[in-house]
Parts: structure tokens; sequence; C-alpha cells
């Protein structure tokens, strides 16, 4: 499946964006769609990922700031982020899989299918 992140920027903190990760003319209901962000001089880490059914899951450093949806035609995949730090400054890329486990979500190498990438610059 080939995956196209888009809707990153340049806000101030405390403001928000919403990401879109979208399938070339798929539906991503059989897959387990992640979020990862890698900010400069950084590895790449886990942001959120949601689940087949529905569900979502999201690292410690964004929970209650963002949430993690999909469109009724099941082909996209929204990042909501609110209440936006500099901190979150980074690439945001969007990865999906179909075998994924739930206990595995957060696994990089878990996902065979990535997007190009989003940046999200977050000001102070």
């Amino acid at each position: 499946v080939q995956l196209q992140a888009s809707g990153g920027g340049l806000v101030q903190a405390g403001e928000s964006l919403r990401l879109s990760c979208a399938a070339s003319g798929r539906s991503l209901n059989t897959y387990v769609m992640g979020w990862f962000r890698q900010a400069p001089g950084k590895e790449r880490e886990f942001v959120a990922g949601f689940t087949r059914s529905g569900g979502s899951v999201f690292a410690d450093s964004v929970k209650g700031r963002f949430t993690i949806s999909r469109n009724t035609a099941k082909t996209t995949v929204y990042l909501q982020m609110n209440d936006l730090k500099p901190e979150d400054t980074a690439v945001y890329y969007c990865a999906a899989d179909r075998q994924i486990i739930t206990s595995s979500i957060g696994t990089q190498s878990a996902y065979p299918y990535w997007g190009q990438g989003t940046l999200v610059t977050v000001s102070s």
C-alpha cells in the first residue's frame, strides 16, 4: 500500500494541527496504522497507533493532547495534535501493516509500508 502523509506546517506553541495519512485508492480497514516522528538529531520514535478495531495507543509524551481517527471511507487516518509544544517539532511519518499485533504497534520494524513524512515545526 502507498501512503501519503500531509498536514504539517509551522505553528506556535499551544496551537493545533491535523495530519492526514491517505492510502492510494485502498481501504485501510484491515491495516494497523502507526504514526512516528523524528526530531532533528534524534531517533525516530512512536507517537500513536490505530488498531484494526478502531482502538488507539499513544506514547506517554502525547497522551491527552493527540488523538487518532479514521474517516468513514477508511481510506485516511488522522492524527489530531492539540496543545503543541516545541518538543513536538519533528518530521512525522505514518506507517501501516496488516500483520501487527497490538503489543507491537509501537515497533518501527514491524511496519513495511511508510509514508514520506511531513514536517511539523512548533515555535515557542
